[in-house]
């Protein structure tokens, strides 16, 4: 089979859709009589291109002129088409909620997955503009899929009330977790992230972009009621919001207690966890949640907040509170710090219980999926 992909996120996120992109490619592409071309409009990040496996299988396909900004989004959503059916693709998957306009006029099958549907849940996070564009696009990718893959329960809901359709047109197909997240860090490599970032000896790890919705202060906030051997590291992408949080930190004279990190390698990443004492995602909203399946893989106890999907992600052996309380958050970290009653009970708990999110179920549901697209 030949598929085809939208590679936009794979080329240019460092997280997020881009991460769940790679690794699903990544995994398809050990599949055998599979042909794997990543669609994106330029070649993005050269350090995330070279995250994809080099197999003969895996082809990354451009645009065949250079074009401007708005060009690029115009191949993407809908010049790539005809370049689709040159290339012979059998069917093609918009692996970020997006299909290309006229699709499915010209006979290619195609896949979407959807991660979330936080622009119509909670739009006051959005620029108005973005929230009718993201609207629009949505409504004409129902209208374009054959396939419509939701990423947790909570997104497939969402789908199924505000796109008006019925159940039977979504699949569940949970989101894999990158491979590193199973591998124990060596020593030597934990050393040197711990003399490269300053850590504090005893620290809760917060991984996700700072913004908002995220909710990053409520951990900060979380800090009164612990005590002061306990500090907060938080890693992410940094937004206006990120001022917010150091505004707090400094007002409350919090410095020492809080390291906020961006532009963190992947390569570092598992170590940070392994080092944590505890893992806090208090997010308001999000379609899955996948920084709580690399925690609990890296051996950490996981608090979370109520609300959207993240119970579904961490099951029931992590810890949730509101997005508001803060006491309650310290008080869901202090049965799970070291030292804690039933921690590590907890913990081998809730790795069994993401073993259902291992990386190659995803692909072999997927790999059913293309093929009854084909047959």
């Amino acid at each position: 089979m030949i598929i085809g992909f939208d590679a936009k996120r794979i080329v240019r996120n460092g997280t997020g859709l881009g991460s769940y992109g790679r690794t699903l490619v990544n995994d398809l592409a050990m599949v055998d009589d599979m042909e794997l071309r990543l669609y994106a409009p330029d070649q993005g990040r050269i350090e995330l291109r070279n995250q994809i496996l080099n197999r003969q299988n895996v082809t990354f396909c451009y645009p065949r002129r250079t074009f401007t900004s708005l060009g690029k989004a115009l191949w993407r959503s809908k010049g790539m088409v005809s370049q689709l059916q040159k290339d012979g693709v059998q069917v093609y998957h918009g692996l970020s909620g997006e299909l290309p306009h006229g699709i499915s006029r010209r006979g290619i099958p195609s896949v979407v997955t959807i991660h979330d549907l936080i622009f119509m849940r909670h739009p006051e996070y959005y620029n108005k503009v973005d929230v009718k564009i993201y609207t629009k696009k949505f409504y004409q990718t129902l209208r374009e899929a054959d396939r419509i893959v939701a990423i947790s329960e909570c997104t497939r809901r969402d789908i199924c009330e505000l796109g008006e359709i019925d159940s039977s047109r979504v699949d569940l197909i949970y989101q894999s977790c990158a491979p590193r997240f199973t591998e124990e860090p060596d020593a030597k490599k934990m050393w040197q992230v711990r003399e490269h970032y300053e850590l504090p000896d005893r620290y809760v790890l917060c991984v996700g972009s700072i913004e908002q919705r995220k909710n990053a202060l409520l951990a900060v906030q979380a800090l009164h009621y612990l005590t002061d051997d306990v500090s907060l590291v938080i890693v992410g992408r940094e937004t206006p919001y990120a001022d917010e949080v150091r505004e707090y930190i400094l007002a409350h004279r919090l410095s020492h207690r809080v390291l906020m990190l961006h532009g963190v390698p992947d390569d570092d990443l598992p170590s940070l966890y392994r080092m944590a004492d505890a893992f806090v995602y208090p997010s308001r909203y999000e379609g899955f949640g996948i920084p709580i399946i690399e925690a609990i893989r890296m051996g950490l106890p996981v608090m979370a907040c109520t609300g959207s999907c993240l119970e579904e992600a961490g099951g029931p052996d992590s810890l949730y509170v509101s997005p508001d309380d803060a006491e309650a958050l310290a008080h869901a970290l202090k049965q799970v710090l070291f030292g804690a009653p039933g921690r590590e009970q907890r913990i081998e708990r809730s790795r069994a219980y993401v073993r259902r999110f291992e990386n190659t179920d995803a692909a072999q549901h997927f790999v059913e999926l293309y093929k009854d697209l084909v047959n």
